[in-house]
């Protein structure tokens, strides 16, 4: 059975930054098949401890989500301000034991009724064109592929993917 709730203490948000650190891992070997060194991306996407999780993920304008399957945890996303109308998921993972289980459209239906409830009109989110899964994901909630919202050095505009959908 899927459990999901909000992240709400140092316990959670230790179990948060150990998935970031799994997924920072899993990204960084992935990125060498495109060209683009483990110490980039980790530099440029993966350096969240679970004191910056708090920090981040720990106010009304950003939440911190975690799923559990039987009590086992099973995955994690966040999302936080973009600007004054606009919301960005970020970290979203899975456990690689508790894929297709349907762990992730757990999180992701948690987390858009947890956007809606704040002051968004749209949410936004980065990818990378290797994270496939997640890809079809975002797209089985209606995102679709938009314009760059952030700069991204040259040396991996090739790998990146933004989405977009209104709230």
């Amino acid at each position: 059975m899927i459990s999901v709730s909000r992240a709400n203490c140092a316990e959670d948000f230790e179990i948060a930054a150990d998935f970031c650190r799994a997924f920072g891992a899993w990204d960084a070997a992935e990125a060498q098949a495109y060209g683009v060194s483990p110490e980039t991306v980790l530099a440029l996407f993966h350096s969240d401890t679970s004191d910056s999780l708090v920090e981040k993920y720990s106010s009304a304008d950003a939440t911190m989500v975690l799923a559990r399957w039987q009590s086992a945890p099973a995955g994690c996303i966040a999302f936080g301000p973009f600007d004054a109308t606009t919301a960005e998921i970020q970290k979203f993972y899975v456990d690689p034991t508790f894929r297709g289980k349907g762990i992730g459209d757990a999180l992701m239906r948690t987390i858009l009724s947890e956007v809606a409830k704040g002051r968004w009109n749209r949410l936004v989110l980065r990818t990378t064109v290797y994270m496939k899964n997640a890809i079809a994901v975002y797209e089985s909630f209606g995102f679709t592929r938009c314009p760059p919202f952030r700069p991204i050095p040259q040396s991996i505009r090739h790998t990146e993917v933004f989405m977009s959908r209104p709230i």
